[in-house]
């Protein structure tokens, strides 16, 4: 049986979105505004609508706790508001000012997506309310994203038909062409599926299209892409060659998959790999080919070994992957170290290292809070 119960009619215009919390129903419209009723007796609440936008705002969605509300616009903003009184808690601009279609809460509520135009997707740390990681599709606009309900993955679908699937930073895993017109909306089930293997479990997504279909799609987690990345470094040279294949693939290295089990490569043999056994023993023709392995592998080795001695990673540089000495903030709100930055800096690189994204400025403000910190971890492990 189905039956209204309600018609709501406050809005001037379209409305683009609804969303539910616990005790409320948030709606969106192209009438710039955001509106918030109770579930009780959906009378609007006092504080709503929200004005903050200047043009259309296209979705709407509560944190998992439902106390917090993110919406997004053609402004190129995407704002979080706090459901009990109404207040802006953050305004973050999407680095390309392209118009905002899609935002999406984590499942720890740690961070916040939001999807553009252009085809960027950043995430947001829905703490500090700074950009933590973000990527790009190639062709069209981004309209739909989910989390999976573990938080590991990200899938978004493109206006292109594009189904793109990122880790948690935001490096891609998987893309393909889903549907032949535009992706409208995509989403994960919230049961994972066990075919009795260990370590082994699925979660179904799908997704719908202008091309009047809909897919259902399963998206496998092995041990290797779903443990926490310390986990997954600490016992490298336990790896089986699976395990080393599917590192292949999150690396964007599928092409090297096959070469990698015809000669039996697992985690050990994968440290030990060498210019030389890449081109002589492998027969790995492409000197770019050979060149990004073998810088992935020594990002591998330098996370291992940092791991190893124990050292906090936010102590770690993240252009040297060493101990930091003279910690500084660069504008992307990243801290490295110091002589790193600059010669980074130097050789006229205006993009973050971290994101990619051009710096709005190339003043490095010293971190003294957190050499302080390094300072005081140096004296209790050195003694």
């Amino acid at each position: 049986m189905v039956k209204l119960i309600h018609t709501l009619g406050d809005h001037g215009d379209d409305v683009n979105c609804c969303a539910f919390s616990i005790s409320l129903l948030a709606t969106c419209s192209l009438d710039k505004t955001i509106r918030l009723y109770s579930l009780s007796d959906f009378t609007e609440l006092p504080h709503s609508p929200l004005k903050f936008h200047t043009y259309a705002v296209h979705c709407c969605c509560f944190s998992p706790s439902g106390h917090i509300l993110a919406s997004c616009s053609t402004d190129g903003t995407t704002v979080l508001w706090n459901t009990q009184n109404g207040q802006t808690l953050a305004v973050m601009e999407q680095p390309s000012g392209s118009p905002v279609r899609i935002c999406q809460f984590s499942p720890d509520s740690t961070c916040v997506a939001s999807g553009a135009a252009d085809g960027t997707i950043v995430l947001w740390n829905a703490q500090s309310y700074k950009l933590y990681r973000c990527g790009s599709v190639k062709d069209g606009s981004l309209v739909a994203c989910a989390f999976s309900p573990n938080g590991n993955l990200l899938v978004t679908g493109s206006s292109c038909g594009d189904l793109t699937v990122w880790d948690d930073k935001m490096r891609c895993l998987h893309s393909e062409k889903a549907h032949d017109l535009g992706i409208t909306c995509c989403d994960f089930s919230s049961q994972p599926v066990s075919d009795g293997e260990q370590d082994l479990q699925f979660f179904r997504l799908a997704s719908c299209g202008q091309d009047c279909q809909i897919k259902i799609w399963v998206v496998s987690f092995t041990h290797v892409l779903a443990r926490s990345t310390e986990d997954q470094l600490k016992f490298t040279e336990d790896w089986s060659e699976e395990d080393v294949s599917m590192w292949l693939c999150a690396q964007g290295l599928k092409d090297l998959v096959g070469i990698f089990k015809k000669n039996n490569i697992d985690g050990k043999e994968l440290l030990n790999l060498t210019k030389e056994i890449l081109a002589d023993d492998l027969k790995i023709e492409s000197l770019g080919l050979r060149s990004k392995l073998l810088r992935k592998i020594e990002e591998l080795r330098t996370k291992v070994k940092s791991l190893s001695s124990g050292i906090p990673d936010e102590f770690i540089c993240p252009i040297t992957r060493e101990l930091m000495t003279d910690p500084v903030i660069a504008s992307d709100g990243y801290s490295y170290e110091r002589e790193a930055m600059e010669n980074w800096i130097s050789k006229k690189k205006r993009t973050s290292p971290m994101t990619n994204l051009v710096l709005p400025s190339l003043v490095l403000t010293p971190n003294r809070t957190l050499k302080m910190a390094i300072n005081r971890w140096l004296e209790t492990h050195q003694k």
